[in-house]
């Protein structure tokens, strides 16, 4: 580890319901030693500036308590309560952590969803592979987790990856929903963490004479 420049941060233990105070945490966290590799930009390493404030989400063991997970009680909104747009409807699927920006996720965030075929992408070169950013933007409304592995002594473990599918729900026009559905079921889908004022460059089809470019 001493190679790695471990530094310690706050790992969520036991379960912890959205909405808890962040003065009731410290039973449910552990200050943990990580790789600074390992560690996420706005993991928190104390709860000392924390006060006031409750989570926004479900935390799951194993998890870095991050910055944002903490918000004001007030911006705090139950499971599946993200409201839907008018006019949009929501769409459920299934993915592995690396494919969700490693679960790192909340309810109300926006994504980019791609999607990647092995073949029949384009007409022209219908054999060969292709990817493209397929919906800009779209409202993240809700994310499940499995919960994750423990210790004997159950603590959470620090070194453990996220583990099992991830059940990502997400609200977008008719056209979007019918294109997750297809990729869903006969390709890949791969989701990246896209806010509102994200650079958009026209979208292109990307095939491997276009990856070194």
């Amino acid at each position: 580890m001493a190679d790695m420049q471990p530094a310690s941060v706050l790992l969520v233990k036991t379960a912890v319901p959205a909405g808890t105070p962040a003065e009731a945490l410290n039973a449910s966290v552990a200050s943990t030693s990580l790789p600074a590799s390992a560690i996420a930009p706005t993991a928190l390493t104390d709860l000392s500036q924390s006060a006031g404030k409750v989570t926004a989400v479900d935390l799951v063991p194993g998890e870095q308590l991050l910055t944002e997970r903490l918000v004001a009680p007030e911006e705090v909104q139950a499971a599946g309560a993200v409201d839907v747009p008018k006019g949009l409807q929501e769409v459920s699927f299934q993915l592995e952590p690396q494919r969700v920006v490693g679960g790192r996720l909340v309810a109300g965030e926006h994504v980019g969803v791609f999607i990647s075929m092995d073949k029949g992408g384009i007409e022209s070169s219908p054999e060969k592979e292709t990817t493209q950013l397929v919906v800009r933007k779209a409202l993240l409304t809700a994310i499940q987790r499995a919960p994750q592995p423990v210790t004997e002594e159950g603590e959470a473990d620090s070194q453990a990856l996220p583990e099992g599918s991830m059940l990502v729900t997400v609200a977008v026009d008719d056209k979007a929903a019918q294109k997750i559905v297809f990729a869903a079921e006969f390709a890949k889908i791969w989701l990246s963490k896209e806010p509102k004022d994200a650079k958009e460059s026209k979208p292109t089809v990307v095939q491997r004479s276009e990856v070194y470019r």
